[in-house]
């Protein structure tokens, strides 16, 4: 018996990456900088020296107060109304006010955002006044006159302008 010399596949004969898709079409080019110098631009610095949000949750001085501690601060901050929404089921009485897009103090996203300041309802700016001399808030003379003060007698005693103070 003899073996059939013919080759069952088309020709030319593809041996592998070279010859199948073309010489070169899988080589890299060099990068122009070294990677210690590269590594100091954007994106990769960025990437490497700004955490994520998740990240910065995680470390040991992160501190969020709003932030639920156990499974009953997660239910006393939910949204759900027992008055008026009793016998609801167990997955909407959880619903948190970032779902619903309400108002909250936490940041959920890695964004600054500016807050206007709110004018005051009186209609007029708070005014801040320094004293041009300290004073000692705990001394007896800088207290409000009343018949309750360190400075009255047991009895009765004499108003700056001559009267008697009722006890």
């Amino acid at each position: 018996m003899m073996l059939s010399t013919r080759n069952p596949y088309s020709f030319p004969m593809y041996e592998g990456d070279d010859d199948f898709m073309g010489r070169g079409a899988t080589e890299k080019q060099p990068y122009d900088k070294p990677a210690h110098l590269a590594q100091k631009e954007d994106p990769w610095y960025r990437l490497s020296y700004q955490g994520t949000l998740s990240s910065s949750r995680k470390e040991a001085f992160a501190f969020d107060p709003d932030a639920p501690q156990d499974s009953l601060d997660f239910a006393l901050k939910t949204e759900y109304n027992q008055h008026r929404e009793f016998l609801k089921d167990k997955h909407e009485t959880v619903v948190q006010k970032e779902t619903l897009g309400k108002p909250h103090n936490r940041i959920l996203k890695n964004k600054t955002m500016s807050v206007s300041a709110a004018r005051p309802s009186q209609g007029h700016p708070v005014r801040i006044v320094v004293s041009p001399r300290r004073e000692n808030p705990f001394s007896v003379k800088n207290a409000i006159s009343s018949h309750h003060s360190q400075t009255t007698n047991v009895g009765f005693s004499r108003k700056p302008d001559g009267g008697f103070y009722a006890s």
